[in-house]
């Protein structure tokens, strides 16, 4: 009899880890598809403004982002939209096995690229906030400040854990550097959930009313925590309960993103991306 529960005991704890497997992987092309929808948002409407030499219309989707008496900030901010776009298109093809596998080479040098795109995005961003600081002032200035620090600090620590040949370290690091890398994708998902659900409560034109400034931290420091839940229950042999629990948090995270991403596309993304085309 115990020999038979041990075996249904295994039997559920594989179950639970092939879920685990899925739901991740089903995470993971979720945030790619939309990833991808918002990277040609951003090249579209950023990148095509900058090139006409129209940068002012930068303004349109954020107040204060443009300022013609303030280049080095201007530059700063460019280097962090086009670094961005790059990094949300190369995340999810670095984090799949298979490829890592069969073409370790492209993986070593798509990984190089990554880690240097989310390198000048952080200091990008950084650079802007030091030049000209944020519309939402101190708090939304510091929370953005720690994001792009953090997002450099993942960026050295992916490479070196690679170069050391610390392969489980390497690994932990680029989930936590992609989970970073999304957040400024989140922040506008996560706005546009709030306004749909609560309205403008908590929301200024100048962002410094109460969700503004939650958001200043909440657009990275929760993914960031539901990567670390994922990179420990990698590191261990946990029961079923607990991988159904990461499971859980997984899909309910999926289920997320797949909502924002259909309203985002039809009321900003997708019309953004065709005023920046047709001008």
């Amino acid at each position: 009899m115990a020999a038979v529960a041990a075996e249904a005991g295994q039997g559920r704890a594989a179950w639970a880890v092939r879920a685990l497997r899925w739901s991740a992987r089903l995470l993971v092309a979720c945030c790619w598809c939309s990833g991808a929808i918002f990277g040609a948002y951003i090249i579209s409407f950023f990148g095509v403004a900058a090139l006409r030499g129209e940068a002012a219309r930068w303004n349109e989707s954020l107040a204060n982002l443009y300022d013609p008496a303030a280049p080095p900030a201007t530059l700063a901010m460019g280097a962090h939209f086009a670094t961005g776009g790059v990094l949300l298109l190369l995340g999810p093809l670095q984090l799949i096995g298979a490829l890592r596998r069969r073409l370790p080479v492209l993986h070593r040098w798509l990984g190089r690229l990554y880690v240097l795109c989310a390198g000048v995005a952080g200091v990008g961003g950084l650079g802007f906030i030091l030049a000209r600081g944020t519309i939402g002032g101190t708090v939304m200035s510091t929370g953005f400040a720690l994001y792009g620090a953090l997002m450099a600090a993942a960026a050295t620590l992916t490479y070196v854990a690679a170069r050391g040949g610390r392969t489980e370290a390497h690994r932990a690091w680029a989930i936590r550097l992609f989970a970073l890398t999304v957040g400024s994708w989140l922040y506008r998902m996560e706005y546009g959930a709030w306004f749909l659900a609560i309205g403008r409560d908590g929301h200024t034109a100048d962002f410094r009313g109460g969700f503004d400034q939650a958001m200043a931290f909440l657009f990275y420091l929760p993914n960031l925590a539901v990567a670390e839940l994922f990179v420990r229950v990698r590191r261990r042999t946990p029961g079923a309960a607990a991988t159904l629990g990461a499971t859980a948090v997984l899909l309910a995270t999926t289920a997320f993103v797949a909502a924002a991403t259909w309203f985002f596309t039809l009321r900003s993304w997708g019309p953004g991306i065709a005023a920046g085309l047709l001008g």
